[in-house]
């Protein structure tokens, strides 16, 4: 017979889950409130000038609200982190901006991973065995050096990465390295297609046509980002080898 569901097991319960339901009705607010037309391009075109005023007119101020949006999409699993990326790139120039997502977006994923830690907890080595526990085993021993080639690749999704490796076991202190040194060369070229972003506005606007993201990522960046998780991967595979001898 089940175990009976006691008021306390109840209130662990929600305890449990409340971050991620938090996490799904503040996601479910934003598109309700039709925020997502603010994360996009053409929205950067229709205000730059505004934009710019502000910040020049308010620049700590800039800073430190750019910083706790960015940190709350990021947590919240607003799908705009590339979008705002360049904004910032815009906003603060390369270098400051790039800074400043580093932080933004460490802090925003952290966040996230610590509130699937600890809705879902040891769910996938309790549930699964076989491939996916070596995986997981794996993903631990190393995971440091898994999270970092994750983190450099742009084949997953960032809000993806985010939250997986709660399922693997990781320690808090290997995902935040992992995630703020995995995400500094995505971030820093982002924020320099972003400082060189104002005079393709104005081109697109003077010719009627919309900027999209697509238009300013180029394959050799792709490429790099790519190369990077290789090399990146290097040593993991060296250690693989070596102990299967």
């Amino acid at each position: 017979m089940a175990e009976p569901r006691t008021p306390a097991r109840r209130a662990g319960a929600w305890k449990r889950y409340a971050p991620l339901a938090v996490i799904a009705l503040g996601l479910a607010f934003a598109y309700a409130m039709g925020w997502q037309r603010y994360l996009s391009l053409d929205f950067l075109a229709e205000s730059r000038e505004s934009l710019l005023g502000f910040v020049d007119a308010n620049y700590a101020l800039a800073l430190a609200g750019f910083t706790a949006i960015y940190a709350l999409a990021v947590a919240f699993s607003f799908p705009a982190a590339s979008v705002l990326t360049v904004f910032s790139g815009f906003l603060f120039g390369w270098f400051v901006g790039g800074v400043l997502v580093a932080f933004a977006a460490t802090t925003g994923a952290t966040a996230l991973f610590l509130a699937a830690r600890s809705a879902f907890g040891d769910f996938l080595r309790d549930r699964v065995g076989g491939r996916v526990k070596r995986l997981a085993d794996g993903f631990e021993k190393d995971a440091f050096s898994y999270l970092l080639v994750l983190r450099l690749a742009p084949i997953f999704p960032f809000f993806v990465i985010n939250i997986a490796p709660a399922f693997f076991n990781v320690s808090l202190r290997a995902y935040v390295a992992a995630t703020f040194l995995g995400i500094m060369p995505g971030t820093f070229a982002y924020t320099y297609l972003g400082q060189g972003l104002d005079s393709v506005l104005v081109s697109a606007r003077e010719a009627g046509t919309q900027v999209a993201l697509s238009d300013l990522v180029t394959p050799q960046i792709t490429i790099a980002f790519l190369a990077l998780a290789v090399i990146a991967a290097v040593p993991t595979v060296i250690r693989r080898l070596r102990a299967g001898r």
